[in-house]
């Protein structure tokens, strides 16, 4: 396709590898990952690193999934797509609504949050509305033009990578470490068991995103070598750099002040740099809150452009922007969904904590499902060419399905929290459900669970 021209419906090829690169690392490390990361290592220890390696294995079975997916039905409606031809609409709509959208929303609004407590520590009274401010301005430049996305992308998150290399390196080279030791970690080693498997859930929500380059596929160049490496660079790195920082923490800092604090990052900077370490701390926090942010106001419309060009949502997200052919109404429609909970909930914490991780819970839900596509579309479609052949199949699928299952069952952080957890997450899904019920049967008339053609997809 013609990077230089598009037509009214169609999107603009513009990006390459490193962009990609920034879109998977950027709407992963969120700040809740900071915490996941630092408060693992400080409860777990030595076993946390364990703990990271089993969720990058978990990791590359979700990546290689979403690729041969990605590849076979190359939309931007990603996940929709996939699940439309392998299991019929129904599914499609549920594993994009409550599996992305509602994620989007909850987990976006406490990171906002999240954001505002750690500037208020360090500036009181200073950057109290910050949150609107910031979805207001990368809203505007993601309806400006993917390239102009893709730029603040990238510089969000090399600087984020860039400081949070610094703060792993620095934590390594400390002269008068108040923490553990690396032969205190090798000794805990030794005894590691299956509770290790506790610890995995903060680990693998450290990695949980990746796939959110898929749909951007039908503006990426050279998508069949593009899309595979930059998940797996992106997965390879953050191991690398999620390792230095949770090394970090554990050789300068007490587990106990680690797995205590509700901003462990904070913990973590103050010990490093003392007074100093404030501008680094805002750096970090900004640049990790607005690449997540950024990232996902870009992806999720993508996903509501797809589900619309197939008949799913209203055409109204189908409509591009004239001149910078992005899907302007899905950006505002998603940037305002992501303001009502920052109203509404403001000062709840723990209301927030709780749908955020419900809204999560159904996000495991939509790689158990991509999981399921890709077993039924080999069966299905055994001979149809596949430029990504997911390695050792059909192992990453089975292994990708039993661990989902897993930290669906162990997802909260108390046993008090469960209930509601799954009450909520129940709700997400029932009213994913009806909506799609509804839609699937009397406006697009069709069965809840009758695939469409892959041929038909791919023409649409």
């Amino acid at each position: 396709m013609n990077t230089s021209k598009s037509s009214s419906g169609v999107l603009k090829r513009i990006l390459g590898l490193p962009s990609l690169f920034a879109i998977a690392v950027g709407v992963v490390v969120a700040q809740i990952v900071f915490i996941s990361i630092l408060q693992g290592v400080g409860l777990g220890g030595g076993d946390f690193f364990v703990a990271l390696i089993i969720a990058f294995i978990l990791t590359l079975c979700y990546v290689f999934t979403f690729s041969e997916l990605a590849l076979m039905l190359p939309k931007a409606g990603s996940i929709s797509a996939y699940t439309e031809v392998a299991i019929g609409h129904l599914p499609a709509i549920v594993a994009t609504i409550a599996g992305y959208l509602a994620p989007a929303i909850f987990g976006l609004s406490a990171e906002l949050f999240l954001l505002e407590a750690v500037l208020e520590t360090l500036y009181p009274e200073s950057y109290s509305q910050i949150g609107w401010l910031i979805i207001i301005v990368l809203m505007s430049l993601n309806i400006m033009g993917v390239d102009f996305f893709s730029k603040v992308q990238s510089l969000l998150a090399y600087l984020m990578i860039t400081a949070l290399l610094v703060i792993g390196i620095t934590g390594l080279t400390q002269s008068d470490p108040q923490g553990g030791s690396v032969i205190a970690i090798w000794e805990e080693l030794r005894d590691v068991d299956l509770s290790v498997l506790s610890l995995t859930m903060l680990a693998l929500w450290s990695f949980l995103g990746l796939e959110f380059v898929c749909p951007m596929i039908e503006e990426t160049k050279n998508p069949v070598k593009n899309i595979p490496r930059s998940m797996i660079l992106a997965a390879v790195v953050l191991l690398v750099i999620y390792a230095l920082v949770a090394l970090a923490g554990y050789l300068t800092v007490p587990q106990t002040a680690l797995a205590e604090s509700e901003i462990p990052h904070a913990v973590l900077v103050t010990a490093l740099f003392g007074e100093s370490g404030k501008l680094i701390l805002a750096v970090l926090a900004i640049t990790a809150t607005c690449s997540t942010i950024n990232t996902v106001l870009a992806t999720i419309p993508r996903m509501l452009y797809g589900m619309a060009r197939n008949g799913q949502l209203p055409n109204l997200f189908m409509k591009l922007h004239p001149k910078t052919k992005t899907p302007w109404v899905g950006i505002v429609f998603v940037a305002s969904l992501i303001m009502v909970p920052t109203i509404l909930l403001r000062g709840q914490d723990d209301i927030i904590l709780t749908l955020v991780i419900s809204a999560a819970t159904a996000w495991l839900v939509a790689y158990i499902i991509s999981h399921i596509n890709l077993i039924v579309l080999r069966k299905r479609y055994p001979d149809f060419k596949r430029p990504f052949r997911s390695p050792w199949y059909p192992i990453p699928q089975v292994l990708g399905i039993i661990g989902m299952v897993y930290m669906i069952l162990n997802n909260s952080p108390s046993p008090e929290m469960t209930l509601q957890v799954y009450m909520n997450a129940g709700l997400i899904v029932l009213i994913s459900s009806v909506y799609g019920g509804l839609w699937v049967k009397y406006k697009m008339k069709k069965g809840w669970f009758e695939p469409e053609p892959i041929e038909k997809v791919l023409k649409n």
